[in-house]
């Protein structure tokens, strides 16, 4: 007998062996009468066959069954579905073995089918799909969730269920709704669970989120493997399981799982689709059973309640096929691949299809074989059939029956249930377009997608009956505390240092790490571990790396945050504010003799000086009238003008104002003197008793600038940033090892082998100032802005409820606390200010001015409006007699008589107010005693 070749070169090589074996076993029935010509044709046949291959004494085989039974049923009923043609199907049981269900399935296809139904087995749909490719003839899955099975490799494998792959994607929001970050994936180690579970990986990973561990056992294990499995990750941070297994053997985990008390609270159990179906099937599940899962969150499939639906459920308990069990939603799924089959082939005879298999010319029977290979025939309108598949849109029991164009059922939807009681409740709902909701995924596609992005689930009982959502992790129980890596400072050790008492390390950092930690509402075993050599400061970085590396579980002290530490770790909230700044060294600055005009710009002493002479003036016009301190001749009345301006600086003038226009002048320049008084002394008290800076680095620009070495503690992650960032030479940067190396470096300066600045951290530089009693400043504002922080390995969540106590230490006043203890002394100044910074300039007070300004304007036009009705009610006559002249032809001209007004006006003015009025009144006197002097004496008589 010779062994049959098939020429596939895409064959994975244990597929290509698995079928040899096979064929070289299996004895081949007689073939079909009718069909030894070579080729069978038929547009409308009277009967045509489907195939469906399944376990049948399963949770989801006996649930598929009496589905399968009552479409074929419904089919063949529906006088508009395929008239004329009677549906029979072939069922065939694999037995739950990959190597039977291989062979069952070539025994099927040998019957010529135009389709197969199934199989629920992942792993035996991986072997058939290769087969159906061969023939030709579309496999309709009802229960094969895996992922892979999706490849481009099985093109004639058609899922009509929910592939694993969103199935996982749900999970992972559940994961990140609750706030985990690390899970345990316990699964199945075949096909399915494999692949689901790496579909699981890449979800959490978009979530910043992982699985910490893959604890597997192999199909059929024994409950001592899986107890050895569960005590195993007992042992380990995470308490969150994901439980993604068949439906068959699930709840032998959580037997186990109870029976080590890990259905307690604390934990976090998620099952797959499998629990839900494996409940559901059942028709009255026990209270042991029940016990088992209490607070466990599961999955199931969505499918809409529709009218259909709700029909096909009232028939269910109607059904009676032998081996009829409870209910689940692969029932549906089984349901409707009948359906969908029936209808692809109604459309496919109306597009002309036919009915034809034809021999493959790769499979030969040669004289010594006895395996009659060429029964296995190729459906030739396969390919048509396929797509006719594809295409189909209509609603079955399980929902809308539609493929996308990577062959997945469209609107992928999940329940969120909550295990308690006798039963289950949902929670909520999942779709790959939604999310997590609590509102239905029918309803939530017709709503805006504005309204329906928050996601929301509803309160869930978790293993222990508490509400309160468990951490999900704990130390691990191994026995082994956190491993902290702490610096071995040789300088500025007030913030962490190495102490003879336990724990071995003390310092404000310590303070801190420890007082959080005391707030954690769990236990945290440690232990200090000293980095460095104790004779220079360690390299953070390279600190920081190894804690990436898992050399250590954390690093406390000061370590500053980053963003290339951030890559490669996580830090928890900053508890110490940080940046680089730029010190220097000052000296005293002897005091000045011109001391006392650098308060003002000469801008401010020029406008000050004339306002002082302005003001006075202005005051003494409007008081010369009718005060006789203001008369007087005019070498008195100048030096009363320039005494009564300069008094009023210190508010001594003897003068006393009488006119109102002249008090309200004075009371406003009086206000602008006494802030001018008060700017003038603050100023000066300030310059001088401020300090110089002896050197020409006034901050980081001037620095970078110069070619001046610079000063770097050594460790310290300044070095690279200034080198990297700043572009700042290596050969100009010192490293300064002890705190007498940064005062040796300024004292000396650049001339004499030192440094022009240092470029630190602020908290190292307050220090720094505090000890050396403040005989070094900063200059210049912090050029970069970060913190410090405990660091962790990514994804630890102890980064994230640390932060947390952090934040309560700040809110409740001990981190100030603290701070006081350790690192309170001397205050300096942290800012150098200069001269030139504190004296007052014009722009100050300009508007003092002119408010000034503006008041004796308006003053003085008021008193000289008044001075000229007064002037023109004085010489009303005068004025005539001059016009009168000018008419009769007198020879003055008009610059004279303008000449004498004018002079007229000048002594006018000069007269004292009180002669005005007096002088007013009396030639009102006399106006009236001409007017009545015609009237008491007559006419006067003409001459005779």
């Amino acid at each position: 007998m010779e062994v049959l070749l098939i020429n596939r070169p895409t064959h994975v090589c244990k597929t290509r062996a698995l079928l040899a074996l096979i064929l070289l076993m299996w004895v081949p029935m007689e073939v079909r009468a009718g069909t030894e010509n070579g080729t069978h044709l038929s547009t409308r046949p009277s009967s045509l066959n489907i195939g469906a291959l399944f376990t049948l004494n399963s949770v989801i085989g006996r649930a598929a069954k009496p589905a399968i039974y009552a479409a074929i049923d419904d089919v063949n009923s529906d006088p508009s579905i395929l008239p004329g043609t009677k549906l029979e199907v072939i069922l065939h049981d694999t037995n739950c073995s990959a190597f039977l269900g291989t062979v069952e399935a070539l025994q099927l296809i040998e019957d010529d089918v135009v389709a197969a139904i199934g199989p629920q087995s992942s792993g035996i749909a991986h072997v058939i799909s290769h087969v159906v490719n061969e023939l030709h003839v579309p496999l309709l899955s009802f229960a094969a969730t895996d992922p892979s099975l999706a490849a481009l490799q099985y093109p004639y494998f058609v899922r009509t269920t929910q592939s694993d792959h969103f199935q996982m994607y749900a999970v992972a929001d559940v994961v990140e709704y609750f706030g985990w970050r690390e899970v345990i994936a316990i699964f199945v180690d075949d096909d399915c669970g494999r692949n689901g579970i790496s579909i699981l990986g890449d979800a959490l990973a978009k979530k910043r989120s992982k699985i910490s561990y893959k604890a597997a056992f192999s199909p059929g294990a024994s409950k001592n493997a899986i107890t050895e499995l569960l005590v195993g990750v007992n042992l380990m941070e995470s308490r969150v399981f994901v439980v993604h297994v068949n439906p068959d053997s699930g709840l032998t985990i959580f037997s186990v799982a109870k029976s080590l008390g890990m259905m307690t609270a604390g934990y976090v159990w998620i099952a797959t689709d499998w629990l839900p179906s494996h409940l559901d099937s059942l028709e009255s599940p026990g209270l042991d059973t029940m016990n088992l899962v209490q607070g466990v969150v599961a999955l199931r499939h969505h499918t809409p309640d529709t009218d259909l639906k709700k029909s096909f459920m009232s028939r269910w308990k109607k059904l009676k096929h032998e081996g009829s069990s409870g209910f689940n939603s692969y029932a549906l799924y089984a349901y409707d691949s009948i359906w969908l089959a029936a209808r692809a082939l109604e459309v496919f005879f109306n597009e002309g299809g036919k009915i034809s298999f034809s021999d493959d010319p790769k499979l030969k029977d040669t004289n010594r074989s006895t395996l009659h290979l060429t029964s296995l025939r190729i459906f030739d309108g396969g390919q048509q059939y396929l797509q006719t598949i594809l295409k189909m849109n209509f609603t079955g029991v399980s929902g809308q029956i539609q493929f996308d164009q990577d062959k997945y059922l469209v609107h992928p939807a999940y329940e969120i249930l909550n295990i308690g009681g006798t039963g289950s409740r949902r929670i909520g709902y999942w779709s790959n377009s939604t999310g997590l909701s609590a509102i239905a995924p029918e309803i939530l596609y017709k709503m805006p997608f504005s309204a329906n992005t928050t996601a929301q689930l509803y309160t869930v009982i978790w293993p222990g009956e508490t509400t309160a959502i468990p951490r999900g992790w704990v130390f691990p129980n191994n026995g082994t505390p956190l491993r902290i890596a702490v610096p071995y400072r040789v300088s500025y050790q007030d913030f962490v240092a190495k102490d003879k008492s336990p724990p071995g390390v003390r310092g404000y950092c310590i303070d801190v790490f420890e007082a959080a930690v005391n707030l954690l509402p769990y236990a945290v075993p440690r232990n200090y571990v000293l980095y460095g050599n104790g004779k220079r400061n360690p390299e953070y970085s390279n600190l920081v790396f190894d804690v990436a590396q898992n050399n250590f579980d954390a690093a406390v002290g000061d370590v500053t945050i980053t963003t290339n530490r951030t890559r490669i770790v996580d830090f928890t909230q900053p508890y110490m504010e940080s940046g680089l700044v730029v010190v220097v060294p000052v000296k005293e600055q002897k005091t000045s003799p011109w001391a006392f005009l650098k308060p003002f710009t000469y801008q401010m002493w020029l406008v000050t000086g004339a306002f002082f002479l302005f003001v006075g003036a202005v005051v003494w016009i409007l008081e010369h009238r009718m005060n006789q301190e203001f008369r007087g001749p005019p070498r008195k009345q100048l030096m009363t003008i320039f005494w009564f301006s300069f008094s009023t600086m210190f508010f001594s003038h003897r003068e006393n104002t009488v006119s109102t226009l002249g008090r309200l002048v004075l009371i406003i320049w009086l206000f602008v003197v006494l802030i001018i008084n008060s700017s003038y002394t603050a100023s000066l008290t300030s310059i001088l008793t401020v300090q110089q800076l002896t050197s020409r680095i006034e901050g980081i620009d001037s620095l970078i600038a110069s070619n001046d070495p610079i000063g770097v503690q050594d460790g310290s992650f300044a070095w690279k940033y200034l080198v990297d960032e700043l572009n700042i030479a290596e050969s100009r940067l010192v490293k300064l090892k002890t705190m007498e190396n940064y005062i040796e470096a300024l004292q000396y300066g650049p001339k004499r082998g030192g440094v022009a600045a240092i470029v630190d951290e602020l908290p190292y530089i307050e220090l720094f100032m505090s000890n050396t009693k403040c005989k070094f400043r900063t200059v210049g504002q912090e050029f970069t802005k970060s913190g410090w922080g405990f660091a962790f390995q990514r994804d630890s969540p102890l980064a994230v409820d640390l932060s947390t106590a952090i934040l309560q230490l700040s809110e409740n006043g001990d981190l100030q606390k603290i701070h006081n203890k350790w690192l309170t002394h001397n205050e300096c100044s942290i800012q150098m200010n200069e001269v030139d910074s504190d004296r007052l300039s014009l722009t100050s007070f300009w508007g003092l001015f002119l408010i000034c300004g503006v008041a004796c304007f308006l003053s003085l036009t008021v008193f000289f409006c008044r001075i000229l009705c007064q002037y023109r009610r004085f010489i009303p006559a005068a004025v005539e007699g001059d016009v009168e002249e000018i008419g009769s032809g007198s020879t003055r001209s008009r610059p004279s008589i303008r000449s004498a007004s004018f002079k007229n006006l000048m002594d006018f003015v000069d007269t004292k107010e009180e002669k005005i009025k007096h002088m007013l009144k009396r030639k009102g006197s006399d106006s009236k005693h001409d007017e009545a002097s015609p009237s008491s004496d007559g006419p006067p008589h003409s001459p005779s």
